[in-house]
């Protein structure tokens, strides 16, 4: 079992940055990948980006490449979402979740889920 805890986020100005935090209890972090979704009111949740366990590996959605940086350690059980540049189109609730594959942008293949951390960006 992992719990998982989102913090984080806001709201700011387009072009601004925030990092999301998500912290997880449990003994086998390490041992999962974990993903970043977020799902904006209306729409389905989307894959936003991944990481590997040991963090040598991470993946993005195209729509955020060059914005948004995936980074874990693992000694602090904690995976982080640095966004900059932020856009309007961004605005979503943002979840992380744990995996036992990588990589991956399907939400099936995630089995632990956080409750989620709201992200504003104003035009």
């Amino acid at each position: 079992q992992v719990h998982l805890v989102e913090s984080g986020g806001g709201l700011v100005q387009a072009g601004g940055s925030l990092r999301l935090s998500c912290a997880a209890s449990g003994r086998t972090f390490s041992s999962y990948a974990m993903g970043w979704f977020r799902q904006a009111p209306g729409r389905e949740r989307e894959f936003v980006a991944a990481i590997r366990w040991s963090g040598d590996r991470t993946t993005y959605a195209d729509s955020v490449k060059g914005r948004i940086t995936i980074s874990r350690d693992n000694a602090k059980n904690t995976v982080y979402l640095q966004m900059n540049n932020l856009k309007p189109e961004d605005t979503a609730v943002y979840y992380c979740a744990t995996s036992l594959t990588y990589p991956t942008d399907s939400r099936a293949d995630y089995n632990y889920w956080g409750r989620g951390t709201q992200v504003t960006v104003s035009s």
